[in-house]
């Protein structure tokens, strides 16, 4: 999306597709501020009937080398501080997507495990819909911050704590084996 003129109120007065009646925020290496404007747009245009949705909010996303770029979650805090309003966020850690997949197949939650390298979505997800957590260090959670949340007389903190936790996924391979 461009931004269509030179001025604010060129971009304010561009025309908006009638039959959206929703803005998803996702991950988009290509956002900016004309999209951010229009999905504005289409939230005020629509007010609260026009649905505003997020897939996660992961704040960072970790790469090799203990390196990271922002994550989804910075997209979606932009369209909701633009708009004045919380997302409805279908991801990690909201029950919702679990929801979706236990009402098609026949889930036992006290078989399942969820395993996650965050603690503010996979492991809070997991914990919420009353599946054991498997927690792996190979991504953005240390071991230092599971045992804060762990010593923690907080509810909310010890909602993050895992049940088991490994250094990486590979720890786990042998035993699937069996």
């Amino acid at each position: 999306a461009a931004l269509p003129g030179p001025a604010p109120a060129d971009w304010a007065q561009a025309p908006l597709d009638p039959a959206v009646r929703a803005v998803l925020v996702g991950f988009d290496e290509h956002f900016s501020y004309a999209k951010l404007c229009q999905a504005l747009r289409y939230l005020l245009r629509g007010g609260p009937d026009c649905l505003l949705v997020g897939t996660n909010r992961d704040h960072r996303l970790p790469l090799e080398g203990g390196t990271a770029i922002p994550g989804t979650g910075c997209l979606v805090k932009a369209v909701e501080t633009a708009a004045q309003r919380e997302a409805f966020v279908i991801g990690k850690p909201n029950r919702y997507m679990f929801d979706c997949v236990a009402s098609e197949f026949d889930i036992n939650p006290a078989r399942t495990i969820m395993v996650g390298d965050r603690l503010d979505t996979d492991i809070l997800m997991g914990n919420t819909c009353g599946l054991t957590t498997l927690l792996t260090l190979t991504g953005v959670t240390t071991l230092d911050e599971v045992k804060g949340h762990q010593e923690s007389d907080c509810p909310a903190r010890q909602s993050l704590v895992p049940d088991y936790y490994v250094d990486s996924i590979a720890d786990i391979l042998p035993a699937l084996g069996d």
